[in-house]
């Protein structure tokens, strides 16, 4: 695995955006569609996600599955690597196991604007958005239908991912931003 700093391969790699709150029912049928799409992804494209539960981990198995590289944005702070919150320390582990690349990312883990500015920041990185969505407007707990608007404003392409019988965590569940 290798390490890359801020500094993402515009126009190339495929980002993928979405819910972290998924229903466990929904991480298997998400895990599928994506790699159904990442398998016909054009070379040498990456994919890339931000870790977490969720999208990211989902993105994560189904890159592998795909034979498509994965990157794994992970959270730094002072140029060190941030400790994620404790509901996404199990999904980082796999994911970084992953991952063919891991790229650090100036972000906090535990602040949601922050969160939020680290997925634009790979958003406009990309040459294309993979955004598991169920079509909801963004709210205090989730930003994916803002990160699709951000995508499209900058002219990034984008595919929306959700698999029927692909549903959410009920808003008290949860307190995801993905």
């Amino acid at each position: 695995m290798s390490t890359a700093a801020d500094d993402g391969r515009p126009g190339r790699d495929i980002v993928v955006v979405g819910h972290a709150d998924l229903t466990p029912e929904a991480l298997p049928l998400v895990e599928s569609a994506l790699r159904a799409r990442l398998a016909r992804r054009p070379a040498p494209a990456m994919a890339m996600v931000r870790t977490g539960a969720g999208t990211p981990l989902a993105s994560g198995r189904a890159a592998r599955a795909s034979g498509c590289p994965l990157v794994v944005a992970i959270p730094t702070r002072v140029e060190m690597p941030a400790m994620p919150p404790r509901r996404d320390r199990m999904a980082t582990g796999e994911l970084l196991t992953l991952a063919d690349r891991v790229r650090l990312l100036t972000y906090d883990p535990t602040d949601r604007d922050s969160c939020i500015g680290a997925d634009e920041r790979l958003v406009a990185a990309g040459g294309l958005v993979l955004a598991v969505w169920d079509g909801s407007p963004s709210d205090g707990r989730d930003a994916t239908a803002h990160l699709v608007t951000y995508a499209r404003a900058r002219g990034v392409p984008v595919e929306i991912v959700w698999p029927e019988g692909a549903a959410r965590e009920a808003a008290t569940a949860a307190g995801a931003t993905g």
